[in-house]
């Protein structure tokens, strides 16, 4: 038996039942489960190392060396069990029945335990998912809640601003997305794009004949739906969906356990570092959904209107709705935009550093953006596994879908399906063309723009600095937050810095009357029907 895809099948379990059971809802949504695999197969591949040994599995931490005559897969058993009983203790009971096939008993189970309890000490003043405190802009470009579910509030605003990273060495970002107040022309297309695209079904005849004629089929809609992991019952977030993924690749290569406990400490700490530069990048640059965008687009239009802009109005609607992240297995539970904001795109980051570390893994050079043969057998999405059902209660059919060109293609759609949901715009995702067909080509040459050219050089990174054979940690002097976390159990303070008013990010809140929002260290008082500066408390959590 690998112990290696025993525990990260245990914790992939954990994800989906959190995910699942309201009892059991603990690191939840998309940063909190990252991090979670992060640290467990971090853990798991440090205790492997510590007994393996040698030039071939280097030490991620420096705990007390392994006692004499040790186990690895019992070590891989004790930092596996040690870190999910501490990340998810509701499913304790959970974790103790997957234990008959080791020896707790054994020395090298709490030598691994130890590997973990080191592990989680190291991370135990990072910042979780709470959004009080934060501030959020009624001005035009900025992110607002979904208006079809006002009552979201904001998923880890703090997040990735006030956390440091796993493996990485340098804090990755991105440029401003296209906009110019609604004008820029990139900023027309993708719109135009994603309105036709990624439009609610019963809404498709209000559409005008150009974007009608263009309006999504249904291989697109299938493909939006088979990517989609939005924190759904019975299915997680996306890391979840890519560690399955990787399973299957690690299977069709041949790996052993050694391997495994490399591979999977790559691709893990690859998302857990996406999820938190992704985070900093998307309350950075503050953009609004297309479903705030579009509803929006005319300057007559929002809360702060009238701008007196020269806009077209027929490129927008202010009835424009999405077919939305899917909220499968919650029969009667409306889909929904991602509560928070649309730029980077946390899918496009999330599947681009785990399948591209993977692909580095196996020997394909860091700039090669190509495609692949790692992994061209059928692939089965929980989302179309032929159980699981829409939020109608209708069971989708059991899909196979194959990727000729391996992982690079998987990159690509994964990254595209969110358009087809209608809750990313396709710069979220990279930059792009439009063909004299009209075509939308991504174009990867400009790795400035989305989460793929963000989520790649998250995966370089990593790799290089672990020169190949497995993550290192990032430094204590290395890819410095930008925000500095107040130490752990200590309160949080009362005006913390907003995520959006640093490094040039999207700039302050600017109110109904024009106030700006206080620099750090003052205190100004803000009506509440002004409608500006609010807190609201988020009722759940999804996934980009």
């Amino acid at each position: 038996m690998d112990s290696i895809l025993f525990w990260n099948a245990v914790a992939l379990e954990a994800v989906k039942v959190s995910h699942t059971d309201p009892d059991k809802r603990e690191q939840n949504g998309p940063t909190l489960s990252s991090r979670a695999l992060a640290i467990v197969h971090l853990a798991m591949y440090d205790a492997y190392a510590g007994i393996i040994g040698g030039l071939g599995f280097p030490r991620y931490l420096n705990p007390p060396p392994p006692p004499a005559g040790v186990s690895a897969p019992d070590a891989v058993a004790g930092a596996a069990y040690t870190a999910l009983v501490n990340l998810y203790p509701a499913q304790r009971d959970f974790f103790d029945g997957q234990l008959s096939c080791f020896t707790p008993a054994d020395p090298s189970f709490g030598f691994g335990g130890d590997v973990a309890k080191t592990l989680l000490i190291v991370r135990g003043n990072d910042l979780d998912g709470r959004s009080c405190g934060y501030k959020f802009s009624n001005d035009r470009g900025r992110h607002r809640v979904d208006p079809d579910n006002p009552d979201q509030g904001f998923d880890s605003p703090f997040y990735g601003a006030q956390n440091r990273g796993f493996g990485i060495t340098t804090r990755h970002s991105v440029s401003a997305p296209p906009f110019a107040n609604g004008l820029a022309a990139k900023y027309l297309q993708a719109l135009a794009q994603v309105r036709a695209k990624g439009i609610k079904p019963e809404l498709t005849g209000k559409l005008p004949v150009a974007l009608f004629n263009n309006r999504r089929i249904p291989v697109e809609t299938l493909i939006g739906e088979y990517w989609s992991y939005d924190g759904s019952a019975r299915l997680g977030t996306p890391p979840r969906f890519y560690n399955q993924i990787v399973r299957q690749v690690a299977a069709v290569q041949g790996n052993n356990e050694g391997q495994n406990a490399r591979l999977f400490a790559f691709v893990n700490a690859a998302m857990g570092d996406a999820g938190i530069l992704i985070w900093e990048q998307k309350y950075c640059h503050d953009f609004w959904r297309p479903v705030v965008g579009i509803r929006e687009h005319d300057g007559s239009l929002g809360p702060l209107s009238p701008y007196g802009v020269a806009t077209n109005f027929n490129d927008g609607d202010p009835g424009w709705l999405p077919l939305g992240a899917q909220s499968t297995n919650q029969t009667g539970k409306k889909n929904f935009t991602p509560n928070f904001p649309s730029y980077p795109s946390g899918h496009a980051g999330f599947g681009a550093a785990a399948f591209h570390i993977t692909r580095m893994f196996y020997g394909i050079p860091a700039n090669d953006k190509n495609g692949d043969t790692l992994l061209t057998a059928p692939v089965i999405s929980d989302e179309f596994n032929g159980r699981n059902a829409d939020n109608q209660g209708t069971r989708r059919p059991r899909h196979a879908r194959a990727f000729g060109k391996g992982l690079w293609e998987m990159i690509i759609e994964n990254a595209t399906s969110r358009i087809f949901l209608g809750v990313h715009w396709m710069f979220d995702a990279f930059d792009f063309t439009v063909d004299s067909t009209g075509n939308y080509i991504p174009d990867l040459t400009n790795e400035n723009i989305g989460g793929v050219p963000l989520g790649l050089r998250i995966a370089r990174d990593i790799f290089a600095n672990g020169a190949g054979k497995a993550p290192k940690m990032t430094l204590g002097g290395q890819a410095v937050p930008p925000i500095i976390t107040p130490p752990a159990n200590s309160p949080m303070v009362q005006n913390p810095k907003q995520p959006y008013s640093i490094n040039g990010c999207a700039g302050p809140v600017i109110g109904p009357q024009g106030l700006e929002e206080p620099v750090e260290g003052e205190e100004v008082e803000i009506k509440k029907e002004q409608g500006e500066i609010q807190e609201p408390q988020p009722k759940g959590v999804s996934e980009d």
